[in-house]
């Protein structure tokens, strides 16, 4: 495996010339890797598991990494909910299977899964793949530990330290507190219940009975992450305030001062301020600068759930979207969306230096975070975490970063901008491209007018027909499997479409194919 690094640079062809010529597997396939039992052998059989994982290895970088990756090959092989149960033979019996067959399954599970790696999948705010941060992932689950105490993860203890102070750099903090969460909505909720108990410590001995009503504070277009963080920790939905957005979907911060003297005057207490660096559907970036000067009057905490626009911070060119983002309390990042690592991987950023995270959250059990061990037991990070057992995080992103460096990573940035550029450019040249508004990210929102509906903005049931379109469009490139992107309403605007233009495989020619898709999925319409 010591020759494995110089087929990064040759290709996934190369790649796989070599490695299939590392096994050596019978015609009849690999020997079972239960054996007869024996109880003074090892149950399973080192390396019988071994040849089996060399020969998945090699579907999953044939199947997925190269068809995958391949604009010639579909993004999806759709197949209704009945058909693919049986295709795929679900059902657990009591045997087992032989090798050869479950080679098939993978094979199987490939085929029918949908390709986010490829450079037409649109459809989610993650898609295309980081080879580095993909060894990392493998890498993590072979190693298969769980990220609590330095004993049994040292390496990833260190590494994540480094990783998060790296973050925490880029958002302007000298110092401060985070950990890595199993995604973005978990790490919302963790802001929100840091800055209750920061608020009202005694929340955590003696619960919601011993506190006033609370109010929390968003716009209108943030993520639902709020909505159900309320729910969790018992503040209550109806006690989320929706402060009023601008045409870009951008936070008004003169509605949420009024906003809170609002929730001030039916006797709730505010406490929690959540601004949206990149919002789900538009990508707004609400105005920092003034939302942190009310937190500072009110004496609020200020979160910024940057989960999706966060990596402007590596482009000297667009980090201004987040200007004042280092006047926050917290911040959430998902590294797992636009760097690229893959799922997931998602930090939640504290400025606080009194170790708030582990006192909010600690339950102290005696048998993992024992106060005698032989090392410094600060290096024990799990009694932050809601979590016991954590999955490692930090290697895939780490790894990432190390063999691109953060100049690699600006570029990633830089690059998408200009795409999202001629994508616009391009939209605003055709007939039959609607934009919403201007894109200030990556996000870009459209409507697709048929020829049917165009010079009738004005018929009683344009709203209605147009609404019918992107369902249709998106449920014909879906059967055809030739790219996928999502659509949704939005208030008062019917179903339009949003495009994500994150991928490192992507090419403008992909994107003039997406247009000339839509148009030919539904010039009938």
């Amino acid at each position: 495996m010591s020759h494995l690094p110089r087929f990064w640079n040759l290709g996934w062809s190369s790649f796989l010339d070599w490695w299939s010529n590392q096994s050596v597997v019978s015609e009849q396939g690999p020997s079972p890797l239960y054996g007869q039992q024996n109880m003074n052998e090892p149950l399973l059989d080192n390396s019988e598991g071994q040849l089996f994982l060399t020969e998945a290895f090699k579907v999953i970088i044939e199947e997925v990494l190269c068809k995958g990756t391949d604009v010639k090959e579909k993004v999806c092989e759709w197949r209704e909910p009945e058909e693919l149960a049986a295709l795929l033979d679900l059902e657990l019996r009591e045997n087992g299977e032989p090798q050869h067959q479950l080679l098939q399954r993978i094979r199987d599970v490939a085929k029918y899964s949908v390709k986010t790696n490829h450079p037409r999948f649109f459809n989610q705010l993650f898609a295309g793949v980081d080879y580095h941060a993909l060894t990392g992932r493998f890498l993590t689950e072979a190693l298969n530990t769980s990220q609590y105490t330095y004993e049994v993860a040292p390496v990833f203890v260190l590494m994540e330290d480094e990783v998060l102070s790296k973050l925490r750099s880029l958002v302007g903090w000298a110092e401060g507190d985070g950990i890595f969460c199993p995604g973005g909505t978990i790490s919302n909720m963790y802001a929100m219940n840091v800055a209750r108990y920061r608020a009202f410590p005694e929340v955590k001995l003696k619960g919601m009975w011993s506190l006033p009503r609370l109010a929390v504070f968003t716009s209108q277009q943030s993520h639902y992450s709020v909505m159900k963080a309320a729910a969790f920790q018992g503040i209550g939905t109806e006690n989320v305030f929706k402060v009023k957005v601008d045409d870009g979907g951008c936070m008004i911060p003169e509605d949420l001062a009024e906003t809170i003297e609002l929730a001030k005057s039916q006797g709730a207490v505010p406490f929690f301020v959540h601004a949206t660096s990149g919002t789900t559907v538009q990508g707004a970036f609400d105005p920092l600068e003034p939302i942190a000067d009310i937190c500072d009057r009110q004496g609020l905490w200020m979160h910024v759930d940057a989960a999706w626009g966060g990596s402007v911070l590596f482009s000297k060119e667009h980090k201004h979207l987040m200007r004042g983002v280092e006047r926050a309390d917290s911040v959430t990042w998902n590294p797992h969306k636009m760097m690229l690592t893959g799922l997931q991987c998602s930090a939640i950023l504290l400025k606080d230096t009194t170790h708030l995270l582990k006192h909010c959250h600690s339950a102290d059990a005696k048998y993992l975070f024992q106060q005698d061990k032989f090392y410094d037991t600060s290096l024990d990070t799990g009694d932050k975490s809601i979590q016991c057992g954590r999955k490692v995080d930090c290697l895939k992103l780490w790894l990432m970063w190390k063999a691109v460096g953060s100049k690699g990573l600006e570029e990633r940035v830089d690059r998408a901008f200009a795409h999202t550029r001629y994508l616009v450019e391009e939209m605003r040249s055709r007939e039959g491209f609607e934009l919403i508004g201007k894109p200030l990210f990556v996000n870009v929102c459209f409507w697709f007018i048929p020829p049917s509906l165009r010079g009738k903005e004005n018929s009683p049931d344009y709203n209605d027909r147009l609404s019918k379109v992107a369902p249709v469009i998106k449920e014909r490139m879906m059967k055809q499997g030739t790219m996928m992107l999502g659509y949704q309403p939005q208030g008062e605007r019917v179903n339009f479409f949003r495009m994500i233009v994150i991928s490192p495989q992507l090419s403008h020619q992909d994107m003039t194919f997406c247009l000339n898709e839509i148009e030919r999925l539904g010039h009938d319409l």
